[in-house]
């Protein structure tokens, strides 16, 4: 057997992530597909490190008129989508100054296109034109100015999102910049993690992460930001993953935690159907030197999902040979008896 025991990995505390898939790793013999010879494989280390979810499209909606408020058609919590009219301002001013502007706008246009026709049959001089085509587009910037004005009266949701504050009630008088409410956008989540000194130059390098939640599902990391600064009181930078687009029952200001790769070691794995759970108990059914079936403990370290297979910290060394039917040893166990 080799000298090689798994006992030296028990001090470890980083989680394992295999690099290999399990058929690399443990090999069933021909003779007995019931059986697996267990090997190590190259398997990935992780830093384990808390964060918490937050929105990538977050933000407060300003007053970009002066006016009172009319109405107000959304709440705190309720969902809006993008281009929904949120609070109305009192509009009889910009109205009024609007249809003045269109008025004007379409009278100065219809006099250019006279005074242009009769420019092309050489009736007038062209100082007229010019005197019309100056008109035209004077009229036309009140008109674009009006209309902002009376867009203005109507705030709209800039994305779809969740209200989470709002700041005034129908009636107030807002001036221009008041704000008037917050809201942020569940369609794009990232993770905000405290990263430590010694891990900056790694996460660099390597760019690799998962997001484990609170069930065990991994979610992969798309893109990793690192801050070019350290807080100047704790000492970490600020590092953003951004999560995948879907439906994972996480929201912002959660907790979840961030696996980062910081290198890679030899490990001893099995599948995790080779594994009995008896009670606190993990052992595995494995054959000795002498051909004989034992019912072995073993400790057990980190589950490896893209392999199903757990870390085996001590209890087992490499080319052992495990049973991957656990009910199925026991009563083979019983007839060696």
């Amino acid at each position: 057997m080799s000298t090689q025991r798994v006992s030296t990995f028990i001090s470890s505390p980083i989680a394992i992530v295999a690099l290999l898939f399990i058929s690399s790793a443990i090999q069933a013999t021909d003779e007995a597909p019931n059986w697996a010879v267990v090997q190590y494989v190259e398997v990935e280390e992780e830093r384990i490190l808390d964060a918490v979810v937050e929105a990538v499209h977050q933000a407060t909606i300003s007053a970009q008129t002066s006016g009172r408020v009319v109405k107000i058609n959304a709440d705190v919590d309720d969902t809006v989508s993008k281009g929904d009219i949120l609070i109305q301002f009192r509009n009889k001013e910009q109205q009024a100054a609007f249809d003045a502007a269109k008025a004007g706008f379409e009278e100065a246009e219809s006099e250019y296109k006279r005074v242009k026709d009769i420019f092309s049959k050489k009736l007038v001089a062209k100082a007229v034109l010019d005197k019309a085509s100056s008109k035209f587009k004077s009229a036309k910037a009140k008109l674009e100015q009006a209309t902002e004005a009376l867009e203005n009266t109507i705030v709209r949701a800039p994305y779809s999102g969740i209200v989470v504050k709002r700041h005034i009630e129908v009636g107030e008088l807002a001036n221009h910049g008041r704000t008037l409410m917050t809201g942020l956008s569940l369609e794009a989540l990232r993770a905000n993690v405290a990263l430590p000194q010694d891990l900056v130059n790694v996460v660099r390098e390597k760019n690799k992460a998962t997001a484990i939640l609170k069930n065990g599902q991994r979610l992969p990391i798309s893109k990793i930001t690192v801050s070019p600064y350290a807080d100047t009181q704790s000492h970490t930078f600020q590092m953003r993953a951004e999560l995948p687009k879907g439906d994972f029952g996480i929201y912002p200001g959660m907790f979840i935690k961030i696996a980062i790769v910081s290198g890679v070691k030899q490990s001893l794995i099995v599948p995790a159907s080779a594994i009995a759970h008896r009670s606190e108990v993990s052992a595995v059914y494995v054959m000795n030197d002498n051909n004989q079936l034992v019912f072995r403990q073993v400790r057990v370290g980190a589950f490896i999902p893209a392999s199903n297979s757990y870390e085996i910290l001590a209890g087992l060394e490499n080319n052992e040979k495990v049973m991957l039917d656990p009910v199925a040893a026991a009563a083979q166990l019983k007839l060696q008896e």
